[in-house]
This record gives structure tokens, sequence and C-alpha cells, in this order.
């Protein structure tokens, strides 16, 4: 099989830090914690901090689960670059992979510079809210939405039918 280069994978990765994180120093930078702007009858921009993981999971934990996620998102990095290493040639598993890096090393990057994530992606309808206060699904960022299309890529990958070699 013929050897491929990483460099593609890494540089997706790359934009995606990039995209997250001027996002990020923009919200920062015109926004206060808890300030919002409504953009459509469902979607508002907002600041909001999360000092836990998805879903705000160990947001209240005491401090300990910064340097426990920022740990969990360099191992994790590391695992997913010397996967990539691995399987280039399989795309999306890499672009899977690239996704999952870029947005993983993004939220980490928060994690240094703030202490907590930055989130201001604010959907919500009343449908939701039997599940989440008034409606409102967790405010997210452009990180959070490249580990969510990893994972929906990765799933993908499991399932599809695979190739029998010839």
């Amino acid at each position: 099989m013929k050897k491929h280069s990483i460099a593609p994978w890494l540089g997706l990765s790359l934009v995606l830090i990039v995209i997250d994180q001027i996002t990020k120093v923009w919200i920062v930078n015109h926004y206060q914690l808890g300030d919002s702007t409504p953009i459509t009858a469902f979607f508002n921009i907002v600041r909001a901090h999360n000092t836990g993981a998805a879903f705000s999971f160990l947001a209240d934990a005491g401090g300990w689960q910064r340097w426990f996620f920022m740990g969990l998102g360099l191992v994790a990095s590391s695992v997913m670059i010397w996967m990539l290493k691995q399987h280039t040639a399989q795309r999306l598993f890499a672009f899977a992979l690239a996704c999952l890096l870029g947005g993983a090393i993004g939220n980490v990057i928060d994690r240094v510079a703030y202490g907590y994530v930055v989130d201001f992606l604010d959907f919500h309808w009343n449908f939701l809210e039997p599940l989440f206060y008034r409606g409102h699904f967790p405010a997210f960022n452009v990180a959070d939405m490249a580990i969510s299309i990893g994972a929906i890529c990765l799933l993908i990958e499991e399932f599809r039918p695979k190739k029998s070699p010839a």
C-alpha cells in the first residue's frame, strides 16, 4: 500500500484550531460573560465559560478538572497523531482524526489560556424545554463542532461495509 503524507491531515487540524481560536478571541474581546446577541428566533451569540467537559460534565468539581481535561486532551492528541501516521491512506478515518485532533487542541488551548473553555453558539427551541433550561441546547464552539463531526465520521467509518483485500 502506498504511504501517504500526514501533512494534509495535520493542516486540516491546524485550520480548525486557527478558526476556533480566532472566533473565541473575538468573543472574549467583544462580550462579557453572560452577554447575548439574538441572531434569529432560535440562535444567539453568547459568551459562556465551561470549566467541565461536554454538557458541563464535572464543571463544579473544584478546579482539578482543568488539569485533568488538559492532560486528557494532550494524551488523546498524541494518540491521534500516532494513529494518523498509521492510517493516512484511510481518508474518512484520517479526516475524523484530524477533526478530533483540531477540536481537542482548540479546547486545550482555552484551558491553558483562560482556565475554562469559551463557548458562544447558543441554539434554542421550545421542543428542547423538557431536556434543557428554557430549551437552550448547551452553548458550544468551533472545536466542539469539529469533535462532533469527527465522532460522526468515526461511526460512519466503523459501520460502513469494508472492502475485502484483493
